[in-house]
């Protein structure tokens, strides 16, 4: 979908309750400078947005991307002529940028996962909390919903969607379940449905934790492409960022976590010839990128104001001059 900028609007969603994770971690990773362009490409409900505005001075600009529509209706409450909002996957973040004449940035901040109000907001289908359609697109506007994926998939493939994505060691069991409940019941449709296969093919070995939350995690992540987005839009961040710009990353699994690490690692570390092999050092390919300090993760107080910030990881980068 082509980057576009919609109409003022406000809904429900848009005035949904969101904390931000590692809100001033993050904005302090950027570094910014006063008349510096910055991306904040998960937009969500604009708590980064408005701490980067803050910090900016009256030449710089902010662009936000997110591809969910609620989100992009929240954005319509910042009225600032330094900030545009742009309808995207952040997949296609070069040629969204370029359709506003954006080419070279001083920062990019990726706030991966999901954000509070998509869990909160039962119609969305991606908590076994509520009891509502079983859709879990973060983009509403196109795309397979888990229940269309649900009513046609093989059993091998959802046992390997559960296992791959969800981590879950009891994926052969939920899978053979959730199959045999269509073919019994017909289409799982509901997220109440799903939980109670779910929940009768597992046991609860874990006091606190429902046995539904890793098939969940899976399915989402698979419907929203999640990790393959993750994976196009690294090399897109090193083509946009200016000498010195900084990334910054913040995951909430091990999945994504590792796409991020292992990126960083790979630019910094270029280096791939045989050991011993006879090349001068300033022949070897240059670092693109280097770390910037170890990764971060919430403190213990902002854990207990915010439990779903206890798995966020930030990891934060910095482009080096080398093309």
């Amino acid at each position: 979908m082509s980057a576009e900028l919609l109409p003022v609007l406000m809904s429900a969603g848009a005035n949904f309750k969101h904390v931000t994770v590692l809100l001033d971690e993050a904005v302090d990773a950027l570094a910014i400078k006063a008349g510096g362009i910055y991306v904040d490409a998960t937009f969500g409900r604009g708590g980064h947005s408005r701490r980067i505005l803050e910090r900016l001075g009256a030449a710089g600009r902010l662009i936000a991307l997110d591809r969910d529509l609620a989100a992009v209706e929240a954005a319509a409450a910042i009225s600032d002529p330094r900030f545009l909002m742009l309808h995207s996957h952040f997949s296609r973040m070069e040629s969204a940028l370029a359709e506003v004449d954006v080419r070279q940035v001083n920062g990019i901040l990726l706030d991966l996962g999901i954000s509070s109000p998509q869990i909160d907001i039962g119609e969305r289908g991606f908590s076994f909390r509520f009891d509502g359609p079983l859709d879990m697109r973060m983009n509403q506007s196109r795309g397979q919903t888990a229940a269309e994926f649900l009513a046609q998939v093989s059993e091998q493939q959802l046992r390997d969607v559960i296992k791959d994505y969800g981590e879950e060691r009891f994926a052969k069991q939920i899978a053979r379940a959730i199959i045999a409940a269509r073919a019994e019941d017909g289409a799982v449709t509901t997220t109440g449905q799903l939980a109670k296969i779910v929940a009768k093919a597992v046991p609860r070995i874990e006091p606190g934790f429902d046995p539904a939350t890793r098939t969940f995690q899976a399915l989402r992540i698979f419907i929203n492409q999640e990790l393959e987005e993750l994976a196009l839009v690294l090399p897109q961040c090193l083509n946009l960022l200016a000498p010195k710009a900084r990334l910054a990353v913040i995951s909430f699994h091990s999945l994504e976590d590792r796409i991020v690490k292992r990126f960083i690692r790979d630019e910094q570390d270029r280096d791939d010839l045989p050991a011993n092999f006879p090349v001068r050092a300033k022949d070897l390919p240059q670092p693109r990128l280097i770390a910037v300090g170890r990764a971060i993760k919430p403190s213990m107080q902002e854990i207990k104001r915010n439990s779903r910030s206890r798995s966020a990881v930030l990891r934060v980068a910095e482009r080096t001059p080398v093309v």
